[in-house]
């Protein structure tokens, strides 16, 4: 990807969250025991010399879904979907992981840039089948640090892969949009009308990426579509 060149961070920005991550190494556990079971057995189970050999095997912690990273650069020239570039899909914790250290952090990217990622199928725009009837969290980041932008972004998406809703099935994605004044960042649901599951997501977003002092709005997908020059309502306030 052009506009995302390879580069190394400070390993502050880097660093895993290691209580969500273990939610993710987790959910693997007694998959890769029982592979471990199957290797042992065919080992065992092998003529002589072949016992004796090295059996190298490849594993990797798949995620519960797959996800695609999306990224858009502004140009005035283009269409918005024309801007949209499909980056990759992610569905291991090796690729996640594998990714994120070499693409360009949100705060790296440049104003009017956006990173999405959504569950594979999901186009990112509210016309998508799956977020019509939706609607998102959203919340500011101020552009003084550098630093909490980049930690929330990354904890949001370790949320999403580690299934750590209670209604995960009604993530689609999240948004950053990097901004000249602020930057915003956004979790979208499915079902808008869910008022249980909004509000779950929302209550968890708030606490576990200690968010006290952001003011967290959910809007509906329908109301930003149907706006003209007034601003967007919000159905739920924490």
């Amino acid at each position: 990807m052009a506009s995302a060149q390879m580069q190394t961070f400070e390993s502050s920005v880097f660093e895993p969250n290691k209580f969500l991550q273990s939610r993710l190494e987790q959910s693997v556990h007694n998959e890769k025991h029982e592979l471990q079971k199957d290797r042992d057995h065919e080992l065992e189970s092998m003529p002589g010399e072949q016992s004796e050999q090295t059996y190298k095997i490849e594993y990797k912690h798949p995620l519960e879904h797959v996800w695609t990273l999306w990224y858009l650069e502004n140009d005035r020239t283009k269409h918005w979907k024309d801007m949209l570039n499909e980056i990759t899909q992610i569905d291991s914790i090796e690729t996640f992981w594998g990714l994120y250290y070499t693409i360009k952090t949100p705060s790296e990217l440049k104003i009017g840039s956006d990173y999405y990622m959504f569950k594979q199928g999901i186009q990112p725009m509210w016309e998508d089948e799956a977020n019509i009837k939706g609607g998102r969290w959203l919340f500011t980041v101020g552009k003084s640090s550098k630093y909490a932008l980049d930690r929330i972004w990354l904890d949001i998406l370790l949320m999403m892969v580690g299934e750590s809703f209670e209604y995960a099935s009604e993530i689609c994605g999240a948004v950053v949009n990097i901004r000249a004044k602020s930057n915003k960042i956004s979790v979208w649901t499915a079902n808008g009308t869910n008022e249980l599951a909004v509000l779950e997501i929302g209550f968890k977003l708030k606490t576990l990426l200690h968010l006290q002092s952001h003011n967290l709005q959910y809007q509906l997908h329908s109301d930003a579509m149907s706006k003209i020059n007034s601003g967007v309502r919000s159905v739920y306030s924490l």
